[in-house]
Protein backbone atom coordinates (compact mmCIF):
# COMPACT_ATOMS: atom_id res chain seq x y z
CA UNK A 1 0.00 0.00 0.00
CA UNK A 2 1.13 3.70 -0.59
CA UNK A 3 0.89 6.06 2.10
CA UNK A 4 -2.49 7.98 0.73
CA UNK A 5 -4.16 4.71 0.73
CA UNK A 6 -2.68 4.04 4.27
CA UNK A 7 -3.45 7.31 5.36
CA UNK A 8 -7.37 6.52 3.92
CA UNK A 9 -7.43 3.22 5.63
CA UNK A 10 -6.28 4.71 9.16
CA UNK A 11 -8.79 7.61 8.49
CA UNK A 12 -11.65 4.93 7.67
CA UNK A 13 -10.66 3.40 11.13
CA UNK A 14 -10.63 5.99 12.99
CA UNK A 15 -13.94 7.59 11.91
CA UNK A 16 -15.40 4.58 11.77
CA UNK A 17 -14.88 3.00 15.66
CA UNK A 18 -13.45 6.14 16.96
CA UNK A 19 -9.77 4.79 17.76
CA UNK A 20 -7.94 7.30 18.86
CA UNK A 21 -5.99 8.83 15.86
CA UNK A 22 -2.26 9.35 17.41
CA UNK A 23 -2.94 5.42 18.28
CA UNK A 24 -4.16 4.37 15.29
CA UNK A 25 -1.33 6.47 13.51
CA UNK A 26 1.81 5.23 16.17
CA UNK A 27 0.27 1.21 14.99
CA UNK A 28 0.49 1.98 11.22
CA UNK A 29 4.13 3.59 11.62
CA UNK A 30 5.49 0.74 13.14
CA UNK A 31 3.56 -2.08 11.37
CA UNK A 32 4.44 -0.45 7.69
CA UNK A 33 7.67 0.76 8.94
CA UNK A 34 7.06 4.04 7.48
CA UNK A 35 10.46 6.13 7.61
CA UNK A 36 11.25 9.62 6.42
CA UNK A 37 9.35 11.49 3.84
CA UNK A 38 6.62 8.83 3.72
CA UNK A 39 5.94 8.98 7.68
CA UNK A 40 6.22 13.00 7.60
CA UNK A 41 3.45 12.66 4.76
CA UNK A 42 1.36 10.03 6.15
CA UNK A 43 0.79 12.02 9.34
CA UNK A 44 0.39 15.43 7.65
CA UNK A 45 -2.66 13.24 5.33
CA UNK A 46 -3.76 11.59 8.80
CA UNK A 47 -3.89 14.81 11.19
CA UNK A 48 -4.59 17.71 8.68
CA UNK A 49 -8.15 15.70 7.63
CA UNK A 50 -8.98 14.89 11.08
CA UNK A 51 -8.08 18.90 11.98
CA UNK A 52 -9.65 19.89 8.77
CA UNK A 53 -12.80 17.99 8.96
CA UNK A 54 -15.95 20.17 9.22
CA UNK A 55 -13.94 22.85 6.56
CA UNK A 56 -13.77 19.70 4.29
CA UNK A 57 -17.20 18.73 4.76
CA UNK A 58 -18.74 22.04 3.45
CA UNK A 59 -16.76 22.35 0.52
CA UNK A 60 -18.23 18.39 -0.05
CA UNK A 61 -21.33 19.59 0.27
CA UNK A 62 -21.25 22.78 -1.60
CA UNK A 63 -19.40 20.69 -4.69
CA UNK A 64 -21.94 17.91 -4.27
CA UNK A 65 -25.30 17.38 -5.72
CA UNK A 66 -26.05 14.28 -3.53
CA UNK A 67 -27.88 15.10 -0.18
CA UNK A 68 -24.82 14.69 2.31
CA UNK A 69 -26.11 11.76 4.31
CA UNK A 70 -26.11 10.54 0.84
CA UNK A 71 -22.46 10.36 0.33
CA UNK A 72 -20.49 6.75 0.92
CA UNK A 73 -18.69 7.60 4.57
CA UNK A 74 -15.52 5.54 2.94
CA UNK A 75 -16.14 8.00 -0.52
CA UNK A 76 -16.57 11.18 2.38
CA UNK A 77 -13.14 9.81 3.90
CA UNK A 78 -11.90 9.74 0.33
CA UNK A 79 -12.98 13.11 -0.80
CA UNK A 80 -11.61 14.63 2.44
CA UNK A 81 -8.05 13.24 1.49
CA UNK A 82 -8.29 14.32 -1.93
CA UNK A 83 -9.37 18.12 -1.38
CA UNK A 84 -7.51 18.54 2.09
CA UNK A 85 -4.25 17.80 -0.69
CA UNK A 86 -5.69 20.69 -2.83
CA UNK A 87 -6.60 23.08 -0.58
CA UNK A 88 -3.94 22.96 2.14
CA UNK A 89 -0.89 21.46 0.78
CA UNK A 90 1.26 23.55 -1.41
CA UNK A 91 4.21 20.82 -1.77
CA UNK A 92 1.55 17.92 -3.75
CA UNK A 93 0.81 18.70 -7.45
CA UNK A 94 -2.98 19.28 -8.06
CA UNK A 95 -2.65 16.88 -10.88
CA UNK A 96 -1.04 14.11 -8.72
CA UNK A 97 -3.40 15.05 -5.42
CA UNK A 98 -6.23 14.04 -7.87
CA UNK A 99 -4.64 11.23 -9.44
CA UNK A 100 -3.47 9.55 -6.63
CA UNK A 101 -6.56 10.06 -5.25
CA UNK A 102 -9.40 8.53 -7.65
CA UNK A 103 -6.83 5.70 -7.67
CA UNK A 104 -7.80 4.79 -4.37
CA UNK A 105 -11.54 4.84 -5.07
CA UNK A 106 -13.64 1.88 -5.81
CA UNK A 107 -14.88 1.36 -9.32
CA UNK A 108 -18.54 2.69 -7.77
CA UNK A 109 -17.45 5.93 -6.86
CA UNK A 110 -14.67 6.66 -9.12
CA UNK A 111 -16.49 8.70 -11.12
CA UNK A 112 -18.19 10.76 -8.24
CA UNK A 113 -14.90 11.27 -6.37
CA UNK A 114 -13.23 12.67 -9.67
CA UNK A 115 -15.50 14.64 -10.17
CA UNK A 116 -15.53 16.48 -7.13
CA UNK A 117 -12.28 17.07 -7.30
CA UNK A 118 -11.90 18.46 -10.51
CA UNK A 119 -15.30 21.05 -10.09
CA UNK A 120 -12.70 22.14 -7.06
CA UNK A 121 -9.71 22.95 -9.09
CA UNK A 122 -12.44 24.51 -11.61
CA UNK A 123 -13.92 26.45 -8.93
CA UNK A 124 -11.33 26.84 -6.12
CA UNK A 125 -10.82 30.98 -6.65
CA UNK A 126 -14.77 31.39 -6.42
CA UNK A 127 -15.83 28.88 -3.57
CA UNK A 128 -16.61 30.99 -0.69
CA UNK A 129 -16.43 29.67 2.96
CA UNK A 130 -19.49 31.25 5.26
CA UNK A 131 -19.00 35.02 5.65
CA UNK A 132 -18.49 36.59 9.17
CA UNK A 133 -21.45 38.68 8.81
CA UNK A 134 -24.10 36.40 8.16
CA UNK A 135 -23.13 34.86 11.60
CA UNK A 136 -19.86 34.72 13.62
CA UNK A 137 -20.92 31.11 15.21
CA UNK A 138 -21.08 29.47 11.86
CA UNK A 139 -18.61 31.64 9.82
CA UNK A 140 -15.93 30.44 12.96
CA UNK A 141 -16.69 26.75 12.84
CA UNK A 142 -16.40 26.54 8.83
CA UNK A 143 -13.52 29.01 8.77
CA UNK A 144 -11.40 26.87 11.78
CA UNK A 145 -13.03 23.70 11.45
CA UNK A 146 -14.14 23.63 15.05
CA UNK A 147 -17.62 22.23 15.86
CA UNK A 148 -20.32 24.96 16.44
CA UNK A 149 -20.88 24.41 19.83
CA UNK A 150 -17.70 25.31 20.99
CA UNK A 151 -17.01 28.04 19.01
CA UNK A 152 -20.26 29.46 20.84
CA UNK A 153 -18.91 28.65 24.05
CA UNK A 154 -15.66 30.15 23.03
CA UNK A 155 -17.07 33.94 21.96
CA UNK A 156 -19.55 33.86 25.00
CA UNK A 157 -16.26 33.42 27.21
CA UNK A 158 -13.67 35.14 25.25
CA UNK A 159 -15.71 37.84 23.17
CA UNK A 160 -15.15 37.81 19.54
CA UNK A 161 -12.17 38.72 18.62
CA UNK A 162 -9.97 36.77 21.51
CA UNK A 163 -12.03 33.37 20.56
CA UNK A 164 -11.13 34.21 16.73
CA UNK A 165 -7.63 34.80 17.80
CA UNK A 166 -7.20 31.54 19.68
CA UNK A 167 -9.01 29.51 17.20
CA UNK A 168 -6.13 31.05 15.31
CA UNK A 169 -3.54 30.03 17.22
CA UNK A 170 -4.97 26.80 17.81
CA UNK A 171 -4.58 26.88 13.64
CA UNK A 172 -0.72 26.94 13.73
CA UNK A 173 1.72 24.02 14.09
CA UNK A 174 2.77 24.32 17.97
CA UNK A 175 6.51 24.17 18.15
CA UNK A 176 8.11 20.92 20.06
CA UNK A 177 9.37 22.43 23.38
CA UNK A 178 12.19 20.67 26.07
CA UNK A 179 13.06 20.73 29.14
CA UNK A 180 16.61 21.08 30.00
CA UNK A 181 17.91 18.37 32.51
CA UNK A 182 19.99 20.74 34.82
CA UNK A 183 20.87 17.82 36.66
CA UNK A 184 22.92 16.61 33.30
CA UNK A 185 23.19 19.51 31.52
CA UNK A 186 22.66 23.78 30.77
CA UNK A 187 20.12 24.87 28.88
CA UNK A 188 22.29 27.31 27.15
CA UNK A 189 24.70 23.99 26.76
CA UNK A 190 22.14 22.39 25.45
CA UNK A 191 20.60 25.25 22.81
CA UNK A 192 24.26 25.71 21.49
CA UNK A 193 24.93 21.47 21.37
CA UNK A 194 21.27 21.56 18.98
CA UNK A 195 22.29 24.70 17.07
CA UNK A 196 25.40 23.18 16.02
CA UNK A 197 23.21 20.17 14.57
CA UNK A 198 21.61 22.76 12.45
CA UNK A 199 18.62 22.81 14.41
CA UNK A 200 16.52 25.93 14.79
CA UNK A 201 16.31 26.45 18.63
CA UNK A 202 15.69 29.43 20.77
CA UNK A 203 14.88 29.88 24.64
CA UNK A 204 11.61 29.57 26.08
CA UNK A 205 10.04 33.15 27.20
CA UNK A 206 9.48 32.80 30.62
CA UNK A 207 10.04 29.08 31.84
CA UNK A 208 13.72 29.36 32.76
CA UNK A 209 15.06 25.72 31.49
CA UNK A 210 12.72 25.89 28.31
CA UNK A 211 13.94 25.37 24.75
CA UNK A 212 11.80 25.80 21.35
CA UNK A 213 12.88 23.88 18.33
CA UNK A 214 11.65 24.77 14.98
CA UNK A 215 11.03 22.82 12.37
CA UNK A 216 12.60 19.21 13.67
CA UNK A 217 10.84 16.46 15.50
CA UNK A 218 12.20 14.97 18.28
CA UNK A 219 13.58 12.08 16.73
CA UNK A 220 15.48 14.12 14.13
CA UNK A 221 17.42 15.89 17.35
CA UNK A 222 20.30 12.78 17.55
CA UNK A 223 20.92 13.99 21.47
CA UNK A 224 20.97 11.49 24.35
CA UNK A 225 17.21 12.26 25.60
CA UNK A 226 18.74 11.83 29.41
CA UNK A 227 19.44 15.34 28.51
CA UNK A 228 15.92 16.86 27.87
CA UNK A 229 12.02 15.90 28.07
CA UNK A 230 9.15 17.12 25.98
CA UNK A 231 7.17 19.56 27.92
CA UNK A 232 5.52 22.72 26.80
CA UNK A 233 6.07 26.31 28.00
CA UNK A 234 3.14 26.54 30.01
CA UNK A 235 3.40 23.39 32.00
CA UNK A 236 6.53 23.95 32.75
CA UNK A 237 5.59 27.43 34.05
CA UNK A 238 3.21 25.39 36.34
CA UNK A 239 5.76 23.84 37.80
CA UNK A 240 8.29 26.90 38.37
CA UNK A 241 5.45 28.54 40.15
CA UNK A 242 5.33 25.73 42.42
CA UNK A 243 8.54 26.68 43.48
CA UNK A 244 9.78 23.07 44.82
CA UNK A 245 13.53 23.29 46.37
CA UNK A 246 16.27 21.67 47.05
CA UNK A 247 14.85 19.17 50.33
CA UNK A 248 11.47 19.61 50.01
CA UNK A 249 9.01 17.20 50.30
CA UNK A 250 6.94 17.27 46.94
CA UNK A 251 3.08 15.39 45.49
CA UNK A 252 2.57 15.31 42.49
CA UNK A 253 -1.11 14.05 42.93
CA UNK A 254 -2.25 12.92 39.05
CA UNK A 255 1.24 12.67 37.89
CA UNK A 256 1.13 11.19 34.41
CA UNK A 257 2.62 11.37 31.99
CA UNK A 258 5.18 12.85 34.01
CA UNK A 259 7.15 15.88 32.66
CA UNK A 260 5.65 18.15 36.15
CA UNK A 261 7.26 15.92 38.52
CA UNK A 262 10.64 15.63 36.67
CA UNK A 263 10.79 18.94 36.62
CA UNK A 264 9.87 19.57 40.31
CA UNK A 265 12.50 16.70 41.16
CA UNK A 266 14.86 18.74 38.57
CA UNK A 267 14.31 22.07 41.18
CA UNK A 268 14.70 20.28 44.09
CA UNK A 269 18.33 19.47 42.47
CA UNK A 270 17.68 15.75 43.08
CA UNK A 271 17.41 15.97 47.20
CA UNK A 272 14.73 15.54 48.88
CA UNK A 273 11.00 13.49 48.82
CA UNK A 274 9.11 13.33 45.74
CA UNK A 275 5.80 11.37 45.39
CA UNK A 276 4.47 10.77 42.44
CA UNK A 277 0.38 9.45 42.31
CA UNK A 278 -1.50 8.54 39.32
CA UNK A 279 -4.91 6.13 39.17
CA UNK A 280 -3.67 3.57 36.75
CA UNK A 281 -0.14 1.63 37.60
CA UNK A 282 0.59 0.76 34.31
CA UNK A 283 0.75 4.37 33.34
CA UNK A 284 3.41 5.19 36.47
CA UNK A 285 5.93 2.09 34.65
CA UNK A 286 6.16 4.88 32.29
CA UNK A 287 7.16 7.87 34.73
CA UNK A 288 9.70 5.36 36.92
CA UNK A 289 11.44 4.64 33.71
CA UNK A 290 11.49 8.76 32.48
CA UNK A 291 13.31 9.32 35.69
CA UNK A 292 15.76 6.80 35.57
CA UNK A 293 16.80 7.75 31.95
CA UNK A 294 16.55 11.52 33.37
CA UNK A 295 19.22 10.28 36.46
CA UNK A 296 16.18 11.07 38.95
CA UNK A 297 16.51 9.11 41.80
CA UNK A 298 14.14 10.89 44.61
CA UNK A 299 11.13 10.33 42.83
CA UNK A 300 8.79 7.23 44.30
CA UNK A 301 5.08 6.35 42.38
CA UNK A 302 2.04 4.96 43.91
CA UNK A 303 -1.22 3.84 42.52
CA UNK A 304 -3.99 6.36 43.90
CA UNK A 305 -7.78 7.66 43.40
CA UNK A 306 -6.80 11.89 43.95
CA UNK A 307 -10.09 12.23 45.60
CA UNK A 308 -9.14 9.08 48.07
CA UNK A 309 -7.16 10.75 51.25
CA UNK A 310 -4.41 8.76 52.15
CA UNK A 311 -4.61 9.79 56.25
CA UNK A 312 -0.79 8.74 56.86
CA UNK A 313 0.26 12.06 54.77
CA UNK A 314 -2.07 14.60 55.55
CA UNK A 315 0.11 17.77 56.31
CA UNK A 316 3.49 16.38 55.42
CA UNK A 317 4.05 17.96 51.97
CA UNK A 318 5.77 21.21 51.58
CA UNK A 319 4.51 21.46 48.33
CA UNK A 320 1.56 19.86 46.40
CA UNK A 321 0.88 20.03 42.64
CA UNK A 322 -2.22 18.84 41.53
CA UNK A 323 -2.42 19.28 37.94
CA UNK A 324 -6.29 17.37 37.37
CA UNK A 325 -7.89 15.55 34.43
CA UNK A 326 -9.65 17.97 32.47
CA UNK A 327 -11.50 18.46 28.90
CA UNK A 328 -8.48 19.00 27.18
CA UNK A 329 -9.33 22.02 25.48
CA UNK A 330 -6.02 24.05 25.51
CA UNK A 331 -4.32 21.41 23.60
CA UNK A 332 -6.12 20.76 20.41
CA UNK A 333 -3.18 22.14 18.22
CA UNK A 334 -1.63 18.91 19.07
CA UNK A 335 -4.69 16.54 19.72
CA UNK A 336 -7.02 17.49 16.76
CA UNK A 337 -9.62 14.99 18.30
CA UNK A 338 -10.27 16.79 21.18
CA UNK A 339 -12.24 19.65 18.98
CA UNK A 340 -15.15 17.12 18.70
CA UNK A 341 -15.08 16.05 22.11
CA UNK A 342 -18.97 16.61 22.76
CA UNK A 343 -18.72 19.60 25.87
CA UNK A 344 -21.86 17.86 27.62
CA UNK A 345 -19.16 14.17 28.33
CA UNK A 346 -17.22 17.43 30.11
CA UNK A 347 -20.05 18.26 32.22
CA UNK A 348 -18.99 16.06 34.87
CA UNK A 349 -15.14 17.28 34.97
CA UNK A 350 -15.34 20.31 37.47
CA UNK A 351 -16.67 18.13 40.11
CA UNK A 352 -14.01 15.80 39.72
CA UNK A 353 -11.76 18.47 39.97
CA UNK A 354 -12.39 19.75 42.51
CA UNK A 355 -13.21 16.87 44.37
CA UNK A 356 -9.46 16.05 43.57
CA UNK A 357 -8.21 19.60 44.88
CA UNK A 358 -9.88 19.40 48.52
CA UNK A 359 -8.06 16.54 48.49
CA UNK A 360 -4.85 17.25 47.84
CA UNK A 361 -4.87 20.08 49.83
CA UNK A 362 -4.74 18.01 53.03
CA UNK A 363 -1.60 16.97 52.42
CA UNK A 364 -0.30 20.62 52.18
CA UNK A 365 1.80 21.94 55.56
CA UNK A 366 1.11 24.73 57.52
CA UNK A 367 2.99 27.54 55.15
CA UNK A 368 2.95 25.67 52.02
CA UNK A 369 2.20 25.62 48.73
CA UNK A 370 -0.68 24.31 46.68
CA UNK A 371 -0.90 24.71 42.58
CA UNK A 372 -3.97 23.83 40.75
CA UNK A 373 -3.67 23.35 37.13
CA UNK A 374 -5.23 22.01 33.76
CA UNK A 375 -5.13 22.18 30.06
CA UNK A 376 -7.99 23.82 29.46
CA UNK A 377 -9.34 27.30 28.90
CA UNK A 378 -12.83 26.92 30.43
CA UNK A 379 -13.59 28.98 33.49
CA UNK A 380 -16.01 26.21 34.95
CA UNK A 381 -12.85 23.73 35.17
CA UNK A 382 -10.60 26.56 36.09
CA UNK A 383 -11.67 30.21 37.97
CA UNK A 384 -15.18 28.43 39.23
CA UNK A 385 -13.07 25.64 40.62
CA UNK A 386 -10.58 28.47 42.73
CA UNK A 387 -13.68 30.65 43.66
CA UNK A 388 -15.60 27.61 45.21
CA UNK A 389 -12.44 26.16 46.89
CA UNK A 390 -11.65 29.29 48.51
CA UNK A 391 -14.85 29.85 49.88
CA UNK A 392 -15.02 26.53 51.21
CA UNK A 393 -11.20 26.19 52.40
CA UNK A 394 -10.24 29.78 53.98
CA UNK A 395 -7.13 28.46 55.34
CA UNK A 396 -5.58 28.94 51.77
CA UNK A 397 -5.15 31.72 50.04
CA UNK A 398 -3.93 32.92 46.01
CA UNK A 399 -0.09 33.69 46.14
CA UNK A 400 1.40 36.41 43.71
CA UNK A 401 3.92 34.48 41.68
CA UNK A 402 6.30 35.49 38.67
CA UNK A 403 8.18 33.18 36.11
CA UNK A 404 10.40 34.79 34.21
CA UNK A 405 8.85 38.32 32.50
CA UNK A 406 5.58 36.70 33.09
CA UNK A 407 3.83 38.33 36.65
CA UNK A 408 0.36 36.93 38.23
CA UNK A 409 0.04 39.39 40.56
CA UNK A 410 -3.81 37.56 41.07
CA UNK A 411 -1.90 34.03 41.66
CA UNK A 412 -3.89 33.03 38.47
CA UNK A 413 -3.28 33.18 34.95
CA UNK A 414 -5.09 31.48 31.83
CA UNK A 415 -2.23 31.32 29.45
CA UNK A 416 -3.41 31.25 25.74
CA UNK A 417 -1.73 30.73 22.51
CA UNK A 418 -3.13 33.74 21.17
CA UNK A 419 -1.19 35.90 23.68
CA UNK A 420 1.33 33.60 25.88
CA UNK A 421 2.49 31.65 22.77
CA UNK A 422 1.90 28.15 24.70
CA UNK A 423 -0.35 25.73 25.46
CA UNK A 424 -3.69 26.87 26.58
CA UNK A 425 -3.31 26.16 30.14
CA UNK A 426 -4.63 27.51 33.75
CA UNK A 427 -2.14 27.82 36.61
CA UNK A 428 -3.75 28.27 40.13
CA UNK A 429 -1.01 29.12 43.28
CA UNK A 430 -2.13 28.61 46.92
CA UNK A 431 -0.13 29.47 50.31
CA UNK A 432 -1.76 27.31 53.10
CA UNK A 433 -1.66 29.56 56.09
CA UNK A 434 0.26 28.89 59.33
Amino acid sequence: MNVRELALRTLDRVTGDKSYSNIAVDTVIKRESLMGKDRSLFCVLVYGVIEKKITLDHLIDTLSSLAPEKIEPSARNLLRLGLYQLRFLDRVPDHAAVSETVALAPRRTRGFVNAILRSYLRQKDSLELPRKEDGLVRYLSVRYSYPLDLCDKLVHEFGEKAAEDLLAAFDKTPSLTLRTNTLKTSRDALLSALAQKGISVAPTQNAPHGIRVEGASLAELELDEGMFFVQDEASQIAVAALGAGRGDTVYDICACPGSKSFGAALDMQNEGSLVSFDLHENKLSLVRSGAERLGITVLETRARDGRDLDGALVETADRVICDVPCSGFGVVAKKPEIRYKELAACAALPGIQYDILSTACRYVKRGGTLVYSTCTVFREENEENVTRFLSEHPEFSLTPFTVGALEVPTGQITLLPSIHGTDGFFVAKFTRKD
